[in-house]
């Protein structure tokens, strides 16, 4: 890791994210999140204020190059619990931006990822740290019950 000028190593996080416009593979420094970076190619923002969207082709990139935790939603349009739950996951995405990704996934648009992990029910949040699941729950929960979630992986 590069040295800044005090001599400790600095701490710079980085996503590898795929821009929802023209598919291009972006690497964002996650400390600058809240400057609303812009993809490479085409130039239209990388929106990380909010729930990012995921499917089964920018899963796996996604959870495995993120440096910081990220937080996914797993669920669908027409789930009740699921609707009740977004704003919460929407303010999460906001207070947690640049320390943490909050993504989200439609089970039933990516039905290959959401067997993979096993999902039954939905909504389901997963917190994945390093690549790997390290925090799970079923079913809608209230805004502190997530960050809590997400906080053990910080």
């Amino acid at each position: 890791m590069p040295e800044n000028g005090t001599g400790t190593a600095t701490d710079t996080k980085h996503l590898t994210l795929r821009c929802q416009f023209c598919d291009t593979w972006n690497r964002i420094d996650a400390a600058r999140a809240a400057d609303r970076p812009k993809c490479g190619k085409c130039s239209k923002p990388m929106l990380l204020d909010r729930p990012f969207p995921l499917n089964d082709d920018t899963f796996a990139r996604t959870i495995e190059d993120a440096e910081v935790p990220v937080l996914v939603d797993f669920y669908a349009d027409w789930c009740g619990p699921c609707k009740a739950m977004a704003p919460a996951v929407d303010e999460i995405a906001k207070t947690y931006q640049g320390r943490a990704l909050v993504a989200k996934l439609d089970t039933d648009r990516a039905q290959h990822t959401a067997g993979s992990f096993d999902i039954r029910g939905i909504p389901t949040t997963i917190v994945f740290k390093s690549g790997k699941e390290v925090a799970r729950q079923t079913g809608a929960m209230p805004k502190p019950m997530i960050a809590k979630l997400l906080d053990a992986a910080l």
